[in-house]
């Protein structure tokens, strides 16, 4: 719940030059989520760029309706958006979004089109009591139990609890095998999804240790909070995939 109009402005006009440095390689993908009311205008600055995609921070699990206050995936897919989180930490924490609930959201956002980022993490309390395997799989399987199709076009984000807004970062090493736990995980029910499925790190990314990070085998990029802000600290960490 960042931004202004003013930022979004500055923001993409700074942020669409440096990413012109990719000259079309197809192998580094963007995307920006800001909050709702900035999407129609963030959709209207990136358009003029081939590099950066549109998503929203969230989305409802419901049909247009009487669900005030909730943006259908229909709605996000009229702004301009192509991806779209679903159960960020945040709105686990503080909305209670069950594991049900954020698989009703996934199965909306495929449906509508979308790619969803789907997030899973422990928090602090949890990795002390050796719990992290235990939370991660579990968030993982109550959407397997959709069966593992809904992967397919889908977006798998590791994100640490502890490590969002702390200025701590889970080591490459760390990230690596909850990355590999759940890329294992997945393979147990179709190993050509778990093999091809974008498994981002989320959590104190900023350029210093994004390298590092994107040289560990099962990860494929990252879900940046906080260094996403800054369009020159975001190209950084963009150009470290480079």
């Amino acid at each position: 719940m960042h931004s202004s109009k003013e930022h979004v402005k500055e923001f993409f006009a700074s942020f669409a030059t440096h990413a012109q440095a990719l000259n079309n390689d197809a192998s580094i993908e963007i995307a920006i989520c800001p909050p709702f009311v900035y999407l129609e205008q963030a959709a209207t600055l990136c358009s003029t760029s081939p590099y950066i995609k549109l998503g929203a921070q969230d989305v409802s699990a419901h049909q247009p309706g009487a669900f005030t206050g909730q943006i259908a995936a229909s709605m996000l897919v009229e702004m301009g958006c192509q991806y779209t989180i679903v159960g960020h930490s945040e709105r686990r924490q503080f909305c209670q979004e069950s594991d049900e609930e954020i698989a009703r959201k996934l199965i909306a956002a495929k449906a509508a089109g979308l790619t969803p980022i789907l997030c899973v993490g422990e928090t602090k309390e949890q990795r002390i009591a050796d719990l992290t395997e235990k939370v991660v799989v579990d968030q993982l399987k109550s959407v397997l139990a959709l069966g593992s199709d809904v992967f397919k076009g889908t977006i798998l984000a590791y994100e640490p609890i502890w490590a969002i807004g702390t200025g701590l970062t889970a080591s490459p090493e760390q990230a690596q095998q909850v990355h590999r736990l759940l890329r294992q995980t997945l393979a147990e029910y179709d190993a050509t999804v778990a093999n091809t499925l974008p498994i981002l790190y989320g959590g104190s990314v900023k350029a210093s240790n994004a390298r590092a990070l994107f040289a560990m085998p099962d990860i494929d990029g990252a879900l940046v909070g906080g260094a996403s802000l800054n369009a020159s600290d975001f190209w950084a960490i963009c150009e470290s995939a480079i």
